[in-house]
């Protein structure tokens, strides 16, 4: 599996370790289960990774947010899925999370489950080759920021 990239390692070191160690963790699983998956790294309110087949951010099958006491494992067409064991939180129309605030949590019944789900729905290439798995990173300073009108 490939290592994380040393920015989104940069980006993470303000969380505590307990969350920093989740965060990789849940990292883990979903290249575990989808390793051709693009990872696109967001430091927005929080830090965002995205995973994707085609390396478009809109294409995303699921997703990981850090939080200072949690990690979201988001699913972007969470409402989709079957969840027998209840663990998907949201009201939204399509994104569903599993709020992780332990290990334990990420090694629950279900939670792989919801990921391979989301890996089988998830968005592919047609006619082409899948993109070459990557991960970029995107912090707000490398993030063009609209021109302000005069």
């Amino acid at each position: 599996m490939r290592p994380p990239h040393q920015d989104y390692l940069r980006l993470i070191v303000q969380y505590p370790e307990p969350v920093r160690k989740l965060a990789l963790a849940a990292r883990k699983l979903i290249l575990e289960e989808a390793p051709e998956a693009s990872e696109l790294i967001y430091e927005v309110y929080t830090i965002a990774a995205h995973f994707t087949f085609t390396g478009k951010a809109g294409d995303a099958f699921v997703f990981t947010t850090t939080h200072a006491k949690w990690v979201n494992l988001g699913f972007n067409f969470g409402s989709l899925l079957s969840d027998p064991f209840e663990l998907l939180q949201g009201e939204g129309k399509w994104i569903r999370h599993v709020r992780l605030s332990s290990i334990a949590d990420l090694e629950a019944s279900g939670v792989r489950e919801l990921v391979r789900a989301a890996i089988a729905q998830a968005e592919r290439p047609e006619g082409r080759r899948e993109a070459a798995a990557a991960s970029v990173v995107r912090s707000k300073a490398s993030i063009p920021r609209p021109r302000r009108l005069r």
